[in-house]
């Protein structure tokens, strides 16, 4: 369990120094499967990602129930959704990253580049607005990541998935850089010749 818990923290730093989770936004999780059933580690929640410690990550179970100290990220219910609807995902990383969030709050779509798997649709899948740690969020985003490793949560952020941690943390960032290219393209693209 520790070696877990210290790959979440270890994550959990590394997105926060590369500007994907500001103050204390964004939550990442990892399930943790066994015999006597699944555990999700999960970050808490109002703490930032750049100060945690190794008592600061709580345990919970499939059906939410908390079996350790602390209290889990007010996303919790829609990382377990997730879990149950996908049993090929064993981590999440969810981040408010500036410009992939930014064109969360526009009318824009983030085109899926070349760099990170099959392309089969050319944008980023999104849904729209729900209230942060609601029912209703994580039905939604549950739902609509089946067969997609990203999902846009429209004037909120962004949710990678995959089958280790590592590999969720580097989707985040090329979703961070993919949003940043087709900004400055955006930029130039609208820019006067002088």
């Amino acid at each position: 369990m520790k070696k877990h818990i210290k790959e979440i923290i270890s994550v959990s730093n590394e997105i926060y120094d590369k500007g994907l989770v500001p103050g204390k936004a964004g939550n990442i999780s990892k399930r943790i499967k066994s015999s006597n059933g699944d555990i999700v580690a999960i970050t808490p929640t109002l703490k930032s990602l750049a100060i945690l410690k190794e008592e600061d990550i709580v345990l919970v179970d499939m059906n939410g129930n908390v079996l350790s100290k602390g209290k889990p990220s007010s996303e919790v219910n829609m990382h377990l959704e997730i879990y149950k609807k996908r049993p090929d995902v064993n981590a999440i990383v969810h981040t408010h990253s500036t410009y992939a969030t930014g064109f969360a709050f526009s009318d824009k779509k983030i085109k899926r580049l070349e760099g990170f798997g099959e392309i089969k649709n050319e944008y980023l899948p999104y849904i729209e607005y729900e209230k942060p740690g609601s029912a209703q969020l994580a039905k939604n985003a549950s739902e609509k990541i089946i067969g997609e490793d990203v999902l846009i949560l429209k004037k909120h952020g962004v949710i990678c998935v995959s089958d280790s941690l590592k590999e969720a943390e580097l989707l985040a960032v090329f979703v961070e850089e993919s949003a940043k290219t087709q900004f400055v393209t955006f930029m130039l693209n609208s820019a006067e010749d002088i």
